[in-house]
């Protein structure tokens, strides 16, 4: 296969009509690009350039040859302004995976400021099987997931509760970036008996109604709740959307739990109360590819989804009521 180089000779060559304009423009010796040209002639078996009294021009074969290597070497050029607008964030694109409670706030002010930064770089929010995200950043399906540790561990007991530190990691390929250790509280409707108080113990809500929800926006690991009620919590409504849910505790059909991330979006005729003993923390990280299959548009976001969670008051608006 033909080096650029020799070709960048051979047009330089052809554009200046002569080996000493060639080596001039080229920074080279006249010998050298000499050398170049007849190395490029026995390696394509044919003379490329004929000597003239001033200097030089192509053959038939040359003229052909010039020509397919100004395109060549176009493309080149093309190819690595492309790549480069790939490693600016000048165009590209960002796959990322989240669950229920994580896109009603994080996702979309993340997404507003990513875009506002990076216009060129397209956006994209996918639904992923909840099973297999680690996976899927493995294999560059998606370019970053939201996840909980309740994904990682979803039949731990009560032992296995989130460490508050969330220490940073590699599982299945992926690197895990800790977030938050978000704090699970009860959400009440506004006139419930407990509404008062600061701080609801959990035995009083033994014979509540709970509203549940897919994974990871549900009661979580049960061993927990199960001892601090002091019996299984009584399930009567299953519900994914975090409206429906609010809009069922507004009516006083039930209780539910509410990690970190939904309190801001909590509206009008619910509560929200810290509770005793507190739950375990649920923790919440940024999985993504490891180092250097990660894209620059994943580190992009990773930075700001830290400088959200790090923001004082972001996810803590509207929490008391």
């Amino acid at each position: 296969m033909l080096d650029t180089w020799a070709l960048q000779v051979l047009v330089a060559v052809a554009d200046h009509g002569s080996f000493s304009g060639a080596a001039e423009a080229l920074s080279m010796t006249q010998p050298a690009v000499s050398r170049q040209i007849a190395g490029l002639e026995r390696r394509v078996g044919v003379r490329l350039f004929t000597r003239v009294p001033r200097g030089v021009r192509p053959t038939a074969a040359g003229e052909v040859a010039v020509e397919m290597a100004r395109d060549s070497l176009a493309r080149l050029r093309a190819l690595e302004a492309r790549l480069a607008s790939f490693a600016q964030l000048a165009s590209g694109e960002l796959r990322l995976s989240a669950f229920t409670s994580a896109n009603i706030v994080l996702v979309p002010e993340a997404f507003r400021r990513f875009a506002g930064v990076y216009p060129g770089v397209s956006l994209s929010l996918l639904q992923t099987d909840q099973e297999a995200l680690l996976t899927a950043v493995r294999d560059g399906r998606i370019d970053l997931a939201l996840i909980t540790d309740w994904h990682l561990h979803r039949d731990r007991d009560a032992t296995g509760a989130a460490d508050a530190s969330l220490p940073r990691r590699a599982v299945d390929g992926a690197e895990l970036i800790p977030l938050l250790a978000e704090e699970l509280w009860v959400a009440l409707p506004a006139g419930h008996r407990l509404a008062r108080q600061r701080r609801v113990r959990l035995s009083d809500l033994r014979e509540e109604t709970w509203i549940d929800g897919g994974h990871p926006d549900c009661l979580g690991p049960t061993a927990p709740l199960f001892e601090a009620l002091g019996a299984a919590p009584r399930i009567g409504f299953w519900c994914d959307d975090w409206n429906s849910k609010q809009a069922l505790v507004a009516a006083g059909a039930g209780v539910m739990l509410a990690p970190t991330l939904a309190h801001p979006a909590i509206g009008p005729g619910v509560v929200l109360r810290a509770t005793i003993p507190p739950l375990p923390t649920r923790g919440l990280y940024v999985a993504v590819a490891v180092p250097p299959s990660r894209a620059p548009a994943a580190d992009a976001m990773l930075g700001i989804l830290t400088g959200l969670i790090a923001q004082p008051g972001f996810l803590a608006r509207r929490t008391r009521r």
